[in-house]
């Protein structure tokens, strides 16, 4: 890892014409080397020169004014709400961040808790973006979009299971992961089956489609399902179990691996057997799902995308004009183990 030298606390600020002094270069080369301008011919051993000069001084390329000069930032702005992510989200954002540094992009996450879709969308223009990657826990309207687009973002999009008008669309349709976990059930004979619904803040927008999906899964079978409110707590989870006879039913698709596994302890305290009474299904195929006894059957989701986020990104800001794209980046297959 590269480690800043160290520098005086006071003084002048450096300036590009001081590392041109030092580099021996003009100002213009300065700006060309250390913006990573490579339509400009020049040659290794003077951008070393230039580096050099501008880490001994300390010298950092002035965003703002590079901005001024450019007519826009590249900084791709990313709105943070206040749902946890999950593990393919965790993979989405780790792959689009590093692919858009790679691109020198600098991606800004935004903390947008209590903020409403107009008030957000606001806040992020004042940042004049170039891009903005909005989660589905983030409110973006079509007259946010607008605002967006007058600040001058090149690419409005949206992360999440609907588009929005005016944004170009990276759709994880949950319905998929509902429909694959009823599914599977489906073909392991299970015909009256539960659904979890978490209660915690922020995870409907997840939950519903989910259910959505099991629902159009389950009617095209000849089964019925049952949404299970569910807070992830054991006391909660202890509740269900206490009246899980009454309920009638043979199978369970707990939301994720995490409820499915609170759920299944909890079954089994009860002396619920699993499978046997009931088959539990998660979502999300965490290593530790496997560990369990019985090991827990889940759906395992994955990102497909025809190239790399960051270049379909990119792309998007290097043609502005263009029409707006959906991309159905979400695949969903059952893992079948001895949970059901």
């Amino acid at each position: 890892m590269d480690q800043l030298p160290e520098q005086p606390t006071e003084g002048p600020v450096p300036t590009s014409a001081d590392v041109a002094r030092v580099a021996g270069v003009s100002r213009a080369t300065v700006s060309y080397v250390l913006n990573n301008n490579l339509t400009v011919r020049i040659s290794e051993p003077t951008r070393r020169r230039v580096r050099e000069a501008a880490s001994e001084l300390g010298y950092v390329p002035h965003a703002a004014a590079r901005s001024l000069r450019a007519g826009h930032s590249r900084m791709v702005l990313m709105p943070t709400g206040s749902h946890p992510a999950g593990p393919l989200q965790h993979r989405f954002l780790d792959e689009l961040e590093s692919g858009l540094r790679r691109l020198d992009y600098t991606v800004v996450q935004h903390g947008s808790l209590g903020l409403d879709a107009d008030t957000a969308a606001r806040a992020w223009a004042e940042l004049r973006p170039v891009a903005v990657i909005a989660p589905a826990a983030v409110a973006l309207t079509p007259q946010g979009t607008a605002v967006l687009r007058r600040s001058g973002a090149k690419a409005v999009i949206t992360l999440g299971p609907q588009p929005v008008d005016g944004a170009h669309a990276l759709v994880m349709d949950q319905r998929e992961v509902g429909s694959c976990a009823i599914g599977h059930l489906l073909e392991r004979g299970r015909r009256r089956i539960g659904v979890v619904m978490p209660e915690e803040p922020g995870l409907a927008v997840f939950a519903e489609p989910r259910l959505a999906g099991a629902r159009r899964a389950a009617s095209g079978g000849g089964a019925h399902v049952e949404p299970l409110p569910l807070r992830y707590e054991e006391e909660s989870a202890a509740a269900l179990a206490a009246r899980w006879r009454t309920l009638g039913l043979d199978a369970v698709f707990a939301y994720d691996d995490a409820y499915a596994m609170l759920l299944m302890r909890a079954l089994q305290d009860a002396g619920i057997e699993v499978p046997a009474e009931t088959a539990v299904m998660g979502a999300d195929d965490l290593l530790l799902g496997r560990l369990l006894r019985p090991r827990l059957s889940s759906v395992r989701m994955e990102l497909a995308t025809a190239q790399p986020l960051a270049d379909l990104v990119d792309r998007l800001v290097q043609h502005p004009a263009g029409m707006l794209e959906r991309h159905d980046l979400l695949r969903a297959r059952a893992v079948p183990r001895e949970s059901g």
